[in-house]
């Protein structure tokens, strides 16, 4: 496994929805939405494009965007580092497809992910390979989160060991890793349906399951379950950032996001005075 891996952002929408941060900019696509007067979209890109670490960067997006005439996108596009692929119509295909033109590890986020740092990009592929996972999630607890900012979320995973929020930021080692992806062909939301969890696991997933909702089970606990199941190497990845959990999907959270980051750059300008 070579020291650089590559990325991929998940832009898509499902047709015939419309968004409603998109709407109130006058755009179709949410990922061209702006977010402290720049496409959120952008936020992600230039994070990872900054890294040495990262190499390919991939892009899946509905045909007709226009992505690729956002100055940032095609200056990335020139260069030769930035491929933007058709979105399918369900995300398992999207992302099947879109992975054809990157090479493994690989780091899968979204685009409106646009708090996820340089640094934390580089601390995910970092914990990744120190615990040698073939699957690496993260996410961030919940007093790191408000910590970011106090209203950052509203909703946490409870579990014997403390209160998380997904990252939306997944490393995955090989092809090999991509198996379980199957799982969402059907919809996934597998706590709305519990037959779903045992079709795709077992009676012990649902047990599982059961265990984390309510939060009886550690963290840790419940990814080596997972690791059994799928015969992978699976492994949470807590971020020492809060504001990595932070995404934008409405009015608030962008409203959130656009605080932090402008607490970052004057952060960021004291320093350099």
């Amino acid at each position: 496994m070579s020291g650089r891996f590559a990325a991929l952002v998940l832009a898509g929408q499902r047709e015939g929805t419309i968004d409603p941060l998109a709407e109130a900019a006058g755009l179709k696509f949410k990922s061209l939405s702006p977010v402290a007067g720049r496409p959120m979209i952008v936020h992600v890109l230039e994070a990872l494009a900054a890294s040495e670490k990262v190499g390919r960067i991939a892009v899946s997006i509905n045909a007709g965007s226009g992505v690729e005439q956002v100055p940032e996108v095609a200056a990335l596009i020139a260069s030769g580092r930035l491929t933007v692929v058709e979105a399918s119509k369900n995300l398992v295909d999207s992302v099947l497809t879109a992975l054809e033109s990157v090479t493994f590890p690989v780091l899968i986020t979204t685009s409106d992910n646009v708090l996820l740092s340089t640094a934390s990009i580089e601390e995910i592929d970092a914990r990744a390979r120190a615990e040698h996972a073939d699957v690496a999630v993260a996410m961030a607890l919940r007093e790191d989160v408000l910590a970011a900012h106090p209203d950052g979320q509203r909703k946490f995973y409870r579990c014997a060991c403390g209160e998380y929020s997904n990252c939306n930021a997944y490393w995955i080692g090989s092809v090999r890793a991509l198996a379980p992806a199957e799982l969402f062909r059907s919809g996934g939301q597998f706590v709305k349906h519990p037959m779903r969890v045992v079709k795709a696991f077992g009676l012990a997933g649902l047990i599982e399951i059961v265990r984390f909702r309510y939060g009886l089970s550690r963290l840790d606990d419940s990814f080596r379950r997972l690791s059994r199941r799928f015969g992978l190497t699976m492994r949470p990845v807590i971020m020492s950032d809060g504001a990595s959990a932070i995404d934008v999907d409405h009015e608030r959270s962008r409203k959130v996001a656009e605080e932090v980051i402008a607490a970052r750059r004057g952060g960021a300008a004291q320093r350099a005075a």
